[in-house]
Order: structure tokens, then C-alpha cells, then sequence
């Protein structure tokens, strides 16, 4: 679907679209996990120097260098 069809109350339904911030990460996280809330557990930094985010929910997650979330692996 083209970006210009989806509404300002559209939810992102994809990892890269949502803004780089921890609540808007939180915030599709949760609605992701059915409504249960989904928090930081630690965070720290890898030999590269990128911040790793450990979640809840078991799953990593980062920024890339465009600032777009993306699963750790």
C-alpha cells in the first residue's frame, strides 16, 4: 500500500516506520503483543558502538544508521 493512502490515525504496522524514540518503540511493541506491555529489561552497547535495547518480549532491537528500528539477530 502507498504511504500516501494511509490516514494520520493509521497505526505504522511495520518496525521501520515508526519514529526512532523508545515510547513510539514501546508503544507498537505493545500493540504488537496484543495489548501487553512490553518494557525495556537493559540496554547497553556492542563493539560497534550501537545501542542494543533487550525488550520483554525476548527480542533485541536497535536503530540503524538511518534511524529505523530493526530486530538484532
Amino acid at each position: 500500500m502507498s504511504r500516501a493512502f494511509v490516514t494520520d490515525g493509521d497505526e505504522p504496522s511495520w518496525l521501520d516506520e515508526i519514529p526512532p524514540t523508545l515510547p513510539a518503540l514501546l508503544k507498537f511493541l505493545t500493540r504488537e503483543n496484543n495489548g501487553i506491555p512490553v518494557y525495556e529489561r537493559k540496554s547497553h552497547r556492542d563493539n560497534n558502538g550501537w545501542t542494543i535495547l533487550e525488550m520483554s518480549n525476548g527480542v533485541s532491537y536497535t536503530k540503524d544508521p538511518d534511524g529505523k528500528w530493526k530486530v538484532m539477530g
